[in-house]
């Protein structure tokens, strides 16, 4: 860790350093670190160890380089970040680390909720929480609608099972295909689309289905599937560009007939 912060501390040397990494801030890195993030989650969904990793690494240079800049900034440095985490996660096991006594892992989640919901009350100060509140804004939207809905069924503001929210999927649908019949805003279609992906989101998350997971896995699917429609229409001395969309819609379903 420590040749890694020294290695960091020379990119940013202003001296002799690296001319794009001092240009950096925290704002133009942020990209970079959620690109990492979802590396390590493509490494571990092909389980590839290998790649993770050295994914892992590229990850781990992404908190040594906000560091660095903090430092540079006297804002904090790398030994308080690790300081911050080891104290939260001490406070945050009770069970582990002092006497309190958790029987099993629903329990423990539910622990973790708590201590979280008095940690946020604590940031708020004098003024009350709200439920929603710290929900991180720049998580990707599937997996914000996750959050918000899980924050929100902790005070029984929730369907009670999946076809109760299967048939609310089915009600935004049509309020998104009336909006479009009806010739209605842009911003109304946008609307009615946004309500109809949160109620997807709901229905995954009552069928024990990660929406994230599950759309990555979709476009997988999909650029398999595509790709094959590529590789039959160039076996037959054609290509995507020449091929109508009734050609390649069959063979897209030629591919899945022969996937099952």
């Amino acid at each position: 860790m420590e040749r890694l912060l020294e290695i960091m501390a020379r990119l940013r040397d202003p001296q002799n350093g690296c001319p794009w990494d001092l240009e950096q801030t925290f704002a133009t890195i942020v990209p970079h670190t959620i690109e990492e993030a979802y590396e390590v989650a493509d490494a571990i969904e092909r389980e590839d160890y290998p790649d993770l990793c050295d994914e892992l690494g590229d990850l781990l240079f992404q908190v040594a380089f906000y560091a660095q800049m903090a430092k540079e900034q006297e804002l904090f440095d790398f030994s308080q970040i690790v300081d911050a985490i080891c104290d939260k996660m001490i406070r945050r096991h009770p069970h582990v680390f002092a006497d309190a006594r958790i029987d099993n892992a629903d329990h423990q989640t539910e622990a973790w909720e708590q201590q979280k919901a008095a940690e946020r009350q604590a940031k708020s100060g004098d003024k009350v929480a709200g439920q929603l509140d710290g929900v991180a804004k720049g998580l990707p939207a599937l997996k914000r609608a996750e959050k918000l809905q899980k924050r929100a069924a902790k005070v029984g503001f929730d369907w009670s099972d999946s076809p109760a929210v299967l048939a609310k999927v089915h009600e935004e649908l049509d309020e998104l295909q009336q909006a479009t019949m009806e010739a209605e805003s842009q911003v109304r279609v946008t609307e009615e689309l946004g309500d109809l992906l949160f109620s997807c989101v709901n229905l995954a998350r009552h069928m024990g289905v990660d929406a994230e997971a599950a759309l990555r896995q979709a476009n997988g699917r999909f650029e398999h599937r595509f790709a094959q429609i590529e590789r039959r229409l160039h076996e037959q001395g054609s290509s995507v560009e020449e091929a109508d969309l009734a050609e390649m819609d069959r063979l897209w379903n030629e591919v899945k007939r022969d996937a099952v």
